[in-house]
């Protein structure tokens, strides 16, 4: 996001918005309270018309209020998945996607433009990182879509495009923003934080007093493979994770969930099914669940998915072991629906 010395209005709380208003544009508290509804409601300022034209001519001098804009949408003809590409003040562009579900409305968030963590499978780290978004541009993301479509968001999943824990304060500030009650007020418990294992924030994601759900990308059940296909595993090999892992489940008491792609002849074999659930039997002080993800095949990756038998054959294989695992629903598989492959086809022109 540019830099610029303005108050940006989506990164701030009730009591900040209510704060400037009050000390910096010596207006009463009710105003600012004015201001933080129709924010979280992403109406324009021009749209508040519950406010003077003099401070609304302010607003647009002294603060930083923009909503991602949608530069396309796609909608799966399978299950009604959204998928949207949006661009944002300065151009770069991230991806969000809506999901249904029988317990509520899901949002994907994205929370940097690009990444930079190379894993070998994804599309989102293949021309690197462009920069952070700010805690705005990520509740943007729901405020957008929710006016979207015209239904509530009840969940969110920060899996989009980008390391949530790479961007760390950018990530508690949203978390805190996403969950105020006179804003989207989505519960904390219902917000899923994906990282590959940045061990360092893991530990202080724990000590944040934030009970969301952590899901840690493992993929593979050795330091070989895993390094093969997740360079940060060079810097923190999976014992380190799981020693995060458990840090954060005795200091939350939330329990863990364990990404795992399945890419085929790499990481699918009963032997990697049986080599998994001991290390996790062993190694995670806490119980946890795997979720199995067939592969969204990437063109300009050599990996392919596996088969969804071999799916169905590995999760058989760790729940006869005593590790609770589920293959993911794959939801808006004619859209393409995983992370980072819309904003690749539009950086090249498609």
């Amino acid at each position: 996001m540019e830099n610029t010395t303005k108050a940006d209005l989506l990164s701030m709380t009730e009591e900040e918005i209510v704060s400037f208003v009050s000390s910096e544009l010596d207006l009463p508290a009710y105003r600012g309270a004015q201001i933080y509804s129709w924010t979280r409601k992403g109406a324009p300022i021009d749209g508040m018309t519950d406010l003077p034209a003099s401070l609304r001519r302010t607003l647009k001098e002294r603060t930083v209020y923009r909503l991602p804009v949608i530069v396309k949408r796609l909608t799966s003809k399978i299950d009604g998945t959204i998928k949207y590409l949006f661009e944002l003040s300065d151009g770069e562009r991230v991806e969000s996607v809506f999901m249904k579900y029988e317990h509520g409305n899901t949002v994907c968030v994205s929370c940097q433009a690009g990444c930079r963590m190379g894993c070998r499978f994804c599309a989102s780290t293949l021309k690197g990182k462009r920069r952070d978004l700010a805690p705005s541009e990520i509740l943007g993301q729901i405020i957008a879509i929710s006016a979207d479509t015209g239904e509530r968001v009840g969940g969110v999943v920060m899996m989009g495009i980008g390391e949530p824990l790479d961007n760390y304060d950018a990530t508690v500030k949203f978390l805190r923003l996403v969950s105020e009650e006179k804003g989207p007020g989505i519960g904390l418990r219902h917000i899923s934080v994906s990282t590959c294992g940045i061990v360092p924030g893991i530990m202080k994601l724990a000590d944040e007093g934030l009970p969301v759900t952590l899901s840690v990308s493992l993929h593979a059940s050795d330091d070989e493979t895993r390094s093969s296909i997740m360079p940060i595993n060079n810097k923190y090999n999976v014992e380190n994770v799981l020693d995060a892992c458990n840090y954060y489940f005795k200091k939350t008491g939330r329990r863990i969930s364990f990404e795992y792609t399945l890419i085929a002849g790499k990481n699918d074999g009963e032997e990697d099914a049986v080599r998994l659930a001991k290390l996790l039997k062993s190694g995670v002080k806490s119980t946890c669940h795997v979720n199995l993800i067939r592969l969204n095949e990437v063109k300009e990756t050599p990996f392919s998915g596996s088969a969804k038998a071999r799916a169905t054959a590995f999760c058989k294989k760790l729940n006869s072991l005593g590790v609770t695992a589920t293959v993911r629903r794959r939801l808006g598989s004619d859209i393409n629906a995983s992370c980072g492959q819309l904003r690749l086809s539009a950086s090249d022109g498609e």
